[in-house]
């Protein structure tokens, strides 16, 4: 692999002096289908047909005022993404760091996205919307195209999808028929496997298996204990049934199932760089998907109809200090169950097209967290505070070695919406505007439990032992109602658009569940204090709170004003796009750590944010074996009224979103006349992102910064072998920075890596 590298590196670097120009088709449009096409697959690097699988959509963007970055399967082999993190700066403005684990899956889009809970950006696989954020960051082979859309999709989707929304479509047994394979091995002990295989049972009726497995052998090391931080198990399967029993009649099934475990998180401590704490850290989650799609298509209108179910089982178990001291351990179990159904139909008279639909679901959530104080947390963080107020020579002792702090939940969430919308073209004009009613309920039965005893001391004479027991449960509830419009109007123009619009966002409120160690912790003391004063004879303090009042968190809602544009000129060969927008928002969701030797996460209300900035893509094929792609997102997104305390943030810079996206790459393909390798090819890419604030005050942050990669194509009759590098100027930046204790954390990129992919294809004929 070393030797690979050395390869690698000068590759990429000859490259880019051919001119590195982008690889994203963000906000690319499908021209019209009479405009040749550069030929997709082995020939060339070629982003900008998009043709939008998603149901609610037009086949065409051309004619759509949105903002979309479009990849198909050649695109997405080459580039080896099999998930959404590889989307990254090739959609501009579009950010999903790697760090922590596979739950974390943090998804950034103009400014606006969300840490914990719920989403800020929708998922949909194969029509079917995941809701649980957990789910999220999975691997895939066989993905038929990807597209983010950005901005709010609230009208039409309606929860989680305040600033974009992603579809996923995996490849039909109905398109294709025959078997592929695919075989990896890279650095750092990292292998992949996958096999799957398509056919037809009969005329119109295609099923496909496929099995994917993948392993990890890290590249952080834990000081404390010699082992990789960051390894990882993950396989999955996928059933896919495609049946048209009439040529007016689609109905689909995918089921799939997946499974992953990580070892803990590769979190180094500032003061000493590295990563060295004591007690195990490991995440594991299995999940379980079953999707049917009808799709009835008449002369008159179509109807489809999408049923989901989603399972959802992890197990999220940390050194939550991070430190070689035993401070406290989390462990978070969690079962959650979703069901959707959406209904839709829409239909066209003349200039006239409509889209009208409902949309229902529920999730049912149990989840467990306890969390358990060892010898150093109990001494600095509960006896320490306490003893303080004691008088001198006197002092509280703990009469166990651990602490438990036990806290269940069960969180059912429903919800229904109605929605509509009309779009009128009246000459080069098309105006549309749409409509959506949104209903959701909420509610969350919590039980907090702990028991211990402590004595109490005059120097080392014991005085006397109390005990303390705190169970305490309840039921809360919220319920949101919202309307959300979206009026637009798009400028037609040969092969070409411009568009403006106006939408509003959603996302609704919800809990803070990981709040409740703290309230216990609190709690916890006032008993404690409370009897001490009872001992010593003085009165009981005010304890009381409104847990209800702390947990809650209200919904988010945006604004959003977007101006775009689509181009498809010289016959297909040059594809470009921009979008300017602004998104004011009010009482934005943020994941906050409480300051001082508190611990724990709390999603907090922002009052008002506000984010504009703009995006542009390139996409140049001048000739079959050329491909020059651009694209840059910029965001500005600053509070404008954001209080904690007596501290104000107006003005400061919206943590975690990237100022900056950029993506640049070029190809050269060199066709062969030759029986075993049918073309060479050659592509260098450079990703950038930045500068990110770590926190709500600007205090940190992590500078732009830049990676190069580069990949070295050999297609062979019956597929291809790929000579892969990534970060291959080993660019050190970091994904995530946070404080906790007043001890502050960070998670460094990865390296330079790289790797050899080969793919088998044996399509039937």
């Amino acid at each position: 692999m070393v030797l690979l590298l050395m390869v690698l590196r000068p590759l990429a670097l000859l490259t880019s002096i051919f001119g590195l120009a982008v690889f994203s088709a963000s906000a690319v449009t499908e021209a019209n289908p009479s405009t040749p096409r550069i030929k997709e697959g082995p020939d060339t690097l070629a982003i900008g047909e998009v043709t939008v699988t998603s149901i609610k959509q037009a086949r065409s963007l051309l004619r759509q005022p949105v903002s979309v970055t479009t990849l198909r399967q050649g695109e997405l082999e080459r580039l080896n993404v099999s998930g959404m993190k590889g989307v990254s700066e090739i959609a501009p403005n579009f950010y999903m760091p790697e760090y922590g684990s596979r739950m974390t899956a943090s998804v950034y889009v103009r400014g606006i996205g969300a840490r914990i809970d719920q989403p800020a950006v929708g998922l949909n696989v194969d029509n079917v919307p995941y809701l649980n954020k957990d789910a999220y960051d999975f691997d895939m082979q066989d993905i038929q195209r990807i597209e983010v859309l950005r901005g709010p999709q609230s009208t039409l989707y309606g929860r989680n999808t305040i600033a974009g929304l992603i579809n996923i479509t995996t490849l039909s047994p109905l398109h294709y028929q025959g078997v592929r394979a695919m075989a990896e091995a890279a650095t750092g002990n990292n292998y992949r496997l996958g096999l799957s295989a398509y056919g037809l049972l009969s005329r119109g009726l295609g099923m496909s298996v496929s099995a994917y497995g993948a392993y990890r052998g890290g590249y952080f090391r834990n000081t404390y204990n010699g082992e990789r931080a960051d390894r990882e198990k993950n396989g999955s399967l996928r059933w896919k049934t495609s049946w048209r029993p009439a040529d007016n009649l689609l109905i689909e099934n995918v089921a799939s199932y997946g499974h992953s475990r990580q070892s803990g998180y590769p979190y180094a401590f500032e003061e000493t760089e590295q990563i060295n704490y004591n007690d195990t850290c490991f995440y594991k989650r299995s999940t379980f998907t079953d999707g049917l799609t009808l799709n009835w298509v008449t002369p008159h209108f179509t109807l489809a109809s999408i049923t989901g179910f989603q399972y959802v089982d992890d197990n999220l178990t940390l050194d939550q200090d991070f430190l070689p001291e035993s401070y406290f351990t989390l462990t978070q179990k969690q079962h959650d169950r979703s069901l959707t159904q959406d209904v839709v139909m829409r239909g066209s008279v003349g200039g006239y097209s409509w889209l009208a639909g409902v949309f229902g679901f529920y999730k049912y959530a149990n989840m467990s967290a306890p969390v358990t104080f060892k010898e150093d947390g109990i001494d600095n963080l509960i006896l320490n505070n306490v003893n303080s107020h004691l008088p001198a020579g006197m002092r509280l002792g703990w009469d166990q070695p651990e602490l438990f702090l036990g806290s269940d939940f069960t969180n059912p969430v429903k919800g229904v919406a109605l929605y509509h919308q009309s779009s009128y073209d009246w000459h080069n004009f098309t105006f549309a505007a749409g409509l959506r009613l949104d209903y959701e309920h909420t509610s969350l039965k919590y039980h907090s439990y702990s028991t211990a005893s402590c004595t109490m001391y005059r120097g080392d004479r014991p005085l006397g032992s109390v005990g303390v027991e705190i169970d305490e449960a309840d039921r809360l509830s919220q319920h949101f109602t919202q309307l959300l419009p979206k009026v637009s109007i798009t400028y037609n123009l040969p092969h070409s658009a411009l568009f403006f619009s106006v939408s509003k966002g959603y996302k609704a409120g919800g809990f803070n569940t990981q709040m409740f160690s703290e309230f216990l912790q609190q709690r916890l003391k006032d008993v404690m204090q409370d009897k001490m004063n009872e001992m010593m004879g003085r009165p009981a303090g005010d304890n009381d709170y409104n847990v209800g009042a702390l947990v809650k968190y209200r919904p988010e809602v945006s604004w959003n004003y977007e101006l775009g544009g689509h181009f498809s000129v010289d016959h297909g060969r040059v594809y470009s796009s921009f979008a300017l927008f602004l998104i004011n928002c009010r009482d934005q969701q943020l994941t906050m750590f409480p300051k001082g030797t508190t611990t724990g996460r709390v999603m907090a209300n922002a009052d008002r944010t506000r984010s504009m900035g703009g995006e542009f893509t390139f996409a140049y094929n001048p000739t079959r074996n050329w491909a020059f792609n651009l694209a840059y997102g910029y965001t500005h997104a600053t509070f404008r009224s954001f209080k904690v305390g007596e501290e104000s943030y107006a003005g400061k810079h919206v943590p975690y979103a990237p100022s900056n996206t950029l993506y640049l790459a070029a190809t050269y393909r060199h066709p062969l006349d030759n029986r075993i390798v049918k073309g060479i090819s050659l592509t260098a890419d450079m990703r950038g992102t930045g500068s990110i604030y770590w926190d709500e005050a600007n205090t940190y942050k992590q500078p732009f910064y830049a990676e190069l990669g580069a990949n070295l194509r050999f297609d062979l009759p019956c597929g291809s072998v790929d000579l892969w590098g990534k970060n291959l100027t080993d660019t050190r930046f970091s994904t995530f920075r946070y404080e906790s204790m007043s001890n502050s954390f960070f998670q460094r990129g990865l390296p330079v890596r790289g790797g050899v992919t080969l793919r088998l294809d044996f399509q039937s004929l």
